[in-house]
């Protein structure tokens, strides 16, 4: 029996199977077989023709963005709109064979955006070119889904279920779950809360089934099994999405900016004005030793102290060390020893 038989046996079993405290451990146990043979089908693929021209695109500007939807649904119109890439866009499917890079310039950042070929159901076992396509999607900051108006909710549960099935967990942040495996001494189960969804009997079922019997494991928030399951594969990717979205193009690039969580951090040379035509582009929280590492490896090493301007400080200038935290359109000055 192959791995996709597998998988649709195991997912038939947990289908029939209800779900109460009699049967818990139970379906545990199939949700940690199932998690296991889908990450082998997510294994890459030996035979060089599997990677499919145009998929493996370099990763270029300050974050990358990628537009998943079933096909014809206006993901190659979109990227012509906002980019200057032109895709084809025609009214019959599949139009989008490879994955097409452009860019966005918007508040001083440059951020990529991939029209991905459009998925159809059963993408994540492989059909049509599924698994390059959500391979690619994994390595995105944040994805765009794009649904047709009269099949939205549909075509927006069809396509959690395929992303949900390799990995990634949208609008989800990771499990609050202490684990570490050890040479030796068993399993030491702990929890800060009241668990209602997993036991450390139904955690040590989950763990001897992926060949674990010695680790640390500390539950800092209620989590289900499959919560648990994704902290042991440890592949998982969280990140954010914007769909069904009926909002003008204005409006989706703010919203886009917020779900990126950039900010632009302008610099200064003593005695000059700010350059306000160069922005170093970071991720919000970033430190004022993120920003010498942008201008320059060697930056921090020589660091003395910085001036900054901006919503970050409580007067401006403010003298700051490394490791103060800038914000939205701050200015800085660096002075070396």
């Amino acid at each position: 029996m192959g791995i996709l038989e597998k998988i649709s046996e195991i997912e038939k079993e947990i289908a029939r199977t209800q779900k109460n405290k009699a049967t818990e451990y139970h379906l545990g146990l199939l949700k940690a077989k199932l998690a296991k043979y889908r990450a082998q089908l997510l294994e890459p693929s030996k035979s060089a023709s599997s990677k499919g021209e145009g998929f493996d695109v370099m990763k270029s500007g300050d974050a990358r963005v990628a537009l998943i939807g079933f096909p014809s649904v206006g993901k190659s119109t979109f990227l012509s709109l906002m980019t200057s890439t032109a895709s084809e866009a025609a009214s019959y499917e599949f139009t989008t064979l490879t994955c097409i890079p452009g860019v966005i310039e918007y508040k001083g950042a440059n951020i990529q955006l991939l029209d991905l070929p459009g998925i159809i159901e059963g993408a994540a076992q492989g059909k049509g070119r599924g698994r390059q396509v959500i391979a690619v999607a994994r390595t995105a900051d944040v994805v765009i889904m794009m649904l047709d108006a009269t099949k939205g909710e549909v075509q927006r549960s069809l396509l959690e279920k395929e992303l949900e099935s390799v990995g990634i967990r949208l609008n989800k942040h990771k499990p609050n779950i202490y684990f570490k495996p050890k040479k030796g001494g068993g399993i030491s189960f702990n929890s800060t809360v009241t668990l209602t969804q997993c036991s450390e009997k139904l955690v040590q079922l989950i763990l001897h089934e992926y060949k674990i019997f010695n680790a640390e494991v500390l539950f800092r928030e209620d989590c289900s099994p499959d919560e648990f399951i994704d902290v042991i594969v440890g592949n998982r990717v969280y990140m954010p999405c914007l769909c069904g979205m009926k909002l003008n193009l204005d409006y989706l690039l703010e919203m886009l900016w917020e779900y990126l969580a950039l900010t632009c951090i302008y610099t200064k040379k003593r005695g000059q004005r700010p350059d306000f035509t160069d922005a170093i582009i970071l991720r919000k929280g970033a430190s004022v030793e993120h920003v010498c590492h942008r201008i320059h490896r060697s930056l921090a090493s020589q660091f003395k102290y910085a001036l900054v301007w901006g919503t970050s400080t409580k007067y401006s200038p403010q003298r700051v060390g490394l490791t103060h935290t800038m914000e939205h359109e701050d200015v800085i000055q660096i002075v070396k020893k």
